[in-house]
């Protein structure tokens, strides 16, 4: 039996650019790559090179089926410097989106996805609120050159990350640079310190929240005030939180540190952005590991993909706004195990879907194997494989049937 997906419901799939473009070499996580002592696998090196391949990928992206590409503009690459904007990039990123156009493709744009300039984390980054107002000139500058191209706007991916990695005790309490000497040898090369130096996901997670949560909140203005008329709203890193007897008040405690004030700050955006990938368990005492006989990922979370389904209707009955699933997949070398996870997440779209809740879209994470940040290029999450060496794309089996399924807009459950 086949569940056809509403009308307009968006089909596609998500990159970052730093993930994916290559040498980008003005960004705070292009330092914490090379500082000696770091915890990266790997450095991003030339990634899959889309910053000059993206033609290719995006009618790549189109032949298989989708419809929609969620991509993100570097910061680092539009202000090397501070207040000097790149007018070469930012016309890079027009030809983009417009080459997005020209396939039939809708670009939904991320104005910053993990990386910043390396000038911006080295003087506060995400620790200092003052910096908020950084952050608005170069939405300003941004949407006024790119616009009237943009079909869908995340003002930050994930800006709720660092406290879900704090509440559930993947990070401690003081950020990871609180523990990881690289961080702070990677400040002093840049004439900073390790109290100043401030690049996402490695700093304070609570002050990183709330920096994060007043650009949202602002930078939505910023970007609905300039070219063209779009959605706007966020992308939220979410987890399906589980309480054994006893864990429930540790649980709510972490959605109300990582979750909620996000979705109530939503309830003015025009969506929420959904992206699962597990779930997390919680017992009297805290955070939990993964439950035994439960396969586990390379990532070193368990095989959950029900957890989609939670996720969505957690986020739905506190934000009370249309939701898409901006991010969901699976980083494996078996692409059997990625239909498998794929289908199960998907169903649980559809019980979502029939219960009335207003899903709106579903994002593959991701289109391409890429740089996975501190675990290098061993996740393989693409549905399209990259050849490390001649940067040869091959589409998996699971490309086909999951562009199968967008074109047809119907899932056989």
């Amino acid at each position: 039996m086949a569940y056809t997906f509403p009308r307009g419901f968006v089909w596609g799939t998500a990159t970052a650019a730093h993930q994916v473009e290559g040498n980008n070499v003005s960004s705070d996580f292009w330092l914490l790559e090379h500082a000696p002592g770091t915890l990266f696998r790997e450095p991003s090196g030339d990634a899959c090179d889309h910053f000059h391949r993206y033609p290719q990928d995006i009618a790549l992206l189109r032949q298989l089926g989708f419809g929609a590409y969620r991509c993100s503009i570097e910061w680092a690459r539009v202000e090397p410097e501070e207040g000097r904007f790149s007018l070469a990039a930012l016309d890079h990123y027009r030809r983009m989106l417009a080459s997005c156009h020209e396939h039939g493709v809708k670009p939904c744009v991320t104005f910053h996805h993990f990386t910043s300039p390396l000038w911006f984390a080295a003087d506060g980054g995400w620790e200092d609120r003052a910096n908020v107002d950084r952050f608005l000139r170069y939405c300003e500058r941004t949407v006024r050159h790119l616009g009237d191209l943009i079909d869908t706007a995340y003002t930050i991916n994930e800006a709720n990350l660092t406290a879900t990695l704090a509440a559930t005790g993947v990070f401690p309490p003081g950020g990871l640079k609180s523990v990881a000497q690289f961080v702070g040898d990677a400040a002093t090369r840049v004439g900073s310190s390790l109290d100043r130096f401030g690049p996402f996901l490695l700093g304070h997670p609570m002050k990183m929240r709330d920096t994060m949560l007043d650009a949202h909140v602002r930078s939505r203005e910023v970007i609905k005030a300039g070219r063209g008329k779009f959605p706007v709203g966020v992308t939220l890193a979410m987890q399906d939180y589980q309480a054994v007897p006893g864990g429930e008040a540790r649980r709510d405690r972490a959605r109300a540190e990582s979750f909620d004030p996000f979705l109530e700050a939503a309830r003015k955006d025009d969506f929420v952005g959904v992206q699962t990938y597990s779930r997390h368990r919680f017992g009297p005492d805290g955070p939990l590991g993964p439950e035994a006989g439960v396969p586990t990922l390379i990532m070193g979370y368990e095989f959950w993909p029900e957890a989609l389904e939670q996720t969505i209707r957690y986020a739905s009955s506190v934000a009370k706004v249309p939701i898409y699933v901006t991010e969901n997949g699976i980083g494996t070398t078996d692409d059997e195990q990625r239909f498998e996870y794929v289908h199960r997440a998907l169903r649980g779209v559809v019980k979502c879907l029939r219960d009335g809740i207003d899903v709106r879209g579903y994002f593959y994470w991701s289109l391409l194997d890429n740089f996975e940040w501190l675990f290098g290029y061993g996740p393989q999450f693409g549905l399209v494989a990259v050849d490390r060496d001649t940067q040869r794309r091959r589409p998996k089996p699971s490309a086909d049937w999951l562009g199968g399924i967008a074109r047809a807009n119907a899932l056989d459950e």
